[in-house]
């Protein structure tokens, strides 16, 4: 009978041009995620929901939004309520491993070192495992990017990467002839882009991202990205573009031990690889990731590969979201979709893959944590579709990109009345979308821009439309504030009274 085995790998700030196959001009050195791209499908307008580590990985792993689950922010967790994928498909008896980063439990950063239900506490390995084994001096040195190039130096064995690889590989080796989903969730290349020093070496002295958007005149993006622009520093000249670009040579090295341990073990498994977000490392004049949509921060790689799919080295170019991936792997598994969740799978009912919509809806909220550069309400709400992205800065000044005619985001089409249609259909989507959603920060302001002139009049009650969470069929049901009766319809016009 044939097994059905899916790994799905991860890492932390890696955008889709960080793969040299998507990306030649920056000569990154990722050998064996080039492979994956070669016997796979790629999608080259995979989005994440939020590009901030958390409210990503919340959207990655429970199939809804970060503004439906909760975790709008980093150090906020789960909703009660909120189900995991690990949860769904191990209560359908499917065995679920979960090795490396996982930041949805609350913590700042590294965890709580519990494995939560639905995955194999003998596998779990979060970072405060890791940093639980070491001894105080050697956590220190393990956050310092520096360690890498002082006279004791940074072995692979030293590295988070290396033992969630050693994990995966034994999990693989002992799990080959059993159906499961294993994830695999490096930390790297984020910072602090720990490796040994040979990996940076081909970068030392060059500016690895550039781009000619890192010298457009900042004067002419909205408010909070002028803030943002003056309160940063130019890091592509510095040891942030060599550590990143150099980190994300070594994590491919660490993939490249475990696609190779796939390889030698699993016969027809299913592998996905993604990463939560981006890097602006200086695009826009910016650094870092948070409330901006650019591309540098919000576009993601998204692989799809299993040895017998007729399909090699294809590049899809319709917009998906991280929001597919649950759905994708339940369906995978054949569990049905629950009706909670909001994305679709990218499988055919053949199992290879099928038609996408070609939309992805991105948000921002806040930032929350201590080793995060900003700490306000920023609220964002953007679509991508149909070569375009509409980004609301709530708080700020919108903007319209056609990403076919300027990949590179600097020519704002806002206020452009050759495309005011497509500008007011995508505001429209966005609208429905927060509707469908249950956006609790919906209202008027949304729909209300200066750019809009046939918006509706502001009204108090704005779309009139409910928020009730939604149940599930083994959960206490919801009943109707009119009637006391079990509530049928979730997405309903309220009562207006």
């Amino acid at each position: 009978m044939k097994k059905r085995q899916f790994i799905f790998i991860m890492t932390d700030t890696q955008r889709l041009d960080m793969i040299n196959a998507f990306n030649e001009q920056c000569q990154m050195h990722t050998p064996n995620l080039d492979r994956l791209v070669e016997q796979g499908i790629s999608f080259e307008r995979a989005y994440t929901t939020q590009p901030v580590c958390g409210p990503a990985r919340s959207a990655i792993f429970t199939g809804t939004y970060p503004h439906t689950n909760g975790m709008i922010a980093n150090s906020m967790e789960l909703g009660e309520y909120v189900k995991t994928l690990g949860q769904r498909l191990s209560a359908t008896g499917v065995h679920c491993g979960y090795i490396g980063k996982w930041h949805l439990d609350g913590g700042d950063y590294f965890g709580n070192g519990i494995c939560p239900d639905g995955w194999d506490e003998n596998y779990w390995y979060d970072m405060r495992n890791y940093l639980m084994e070491m001894s105080e001096q050697d956590r220190a040195r393990s956050r310092n990017f520096q360690s890498c190039f002082d006279e004791q130096g940074v072995d692979e064995t030293f590295t988070y990467a290396h033992k969630c690889s050693q994990k995966a590989m034994e999990f693989i080796r002992a799990h080959k002839d059993e159906d499961f989903l294993l994830v695999v969730s490096y930390d790297e290349p984020h910072g602090p882009f720990l490796a040994p020093k040979q990996y940076f070496e081909p970068f030392e002295g060059k500016r690895v991202f550039e781009k000619e958007n890192m010298y457009i005149d900042t004067n002419i993006l909205p408010r909070h990205i002028q803030l943002w622009a003056e309160n940063g520093r130019k890091v592509f000249a510095n040891e942030d573009g060599l550590g990143l670009a150099g980190c994300n040579s070594f994590v491919d090295y660490e993939i490249g031990r475990v696609l190779d341990t796939i390889e030698n073990h699993l016969s027809e498994p299913t592998i996905m690889y993604t990463s939560d977000h981006g890097d602006s490392m200086g695009s826009h004049g910016i650094y870092g990731k948070g409330a901006a949509m650019y591309d540098e921060i919000t576009n993601i790689p998204l692989i799809l590969m299993n040895p017998t799919w007729e399909g090699k080295n294809i590049c899809r170019q319709e917009a998906v979201s991280h929001i597919d991936i649950v759905p994708t792997i339940l369906d995978y598994f054949d569990v049905k979709k629950p009706g909670a969740l909001f994305g679709q799978s990218l499988l055919s009912k053949e199992k290879t893959l099928g038609k996408v919509k070609d939309q992805a809806f991105i948000e921002f909220n806040r930032y929350e944590v201590d080793h995060d550069g900003f700490g306000g309400y920023q609220p964002v709400r953007c679509i991508v579709k149909g070569g375009y992205k509409l980004v609301i800065n709530l708080m700020s000044d919108d903007e319209l990109y056609s990403l076919s005619e300027d990949p590179q985001e600097m020519e704002n089409l806002i206020h452009s009345d050759r495309v005011q249609e497509i500008r007011d259909q995508l505001h429209d989507a966005l609208l429905d979308w927060m509707d469908e959603t249950r956006d609790p920060f919906r209202g008027y302001y949304w729909e209300n821009r200066p750019w809009r002139e046939n918006a509706p009049k502001p009204n108090w009650e704005n779309h009139y439309m409910t928020r009730q969470r939604m149940t599930e069929p083994n959960e206490v049901k919801q009943l109707d504030y009119d009637t006391g009766l079990e509530i049928k319809e979730f997405n309903r016009k309220k009562k207006i009274y």
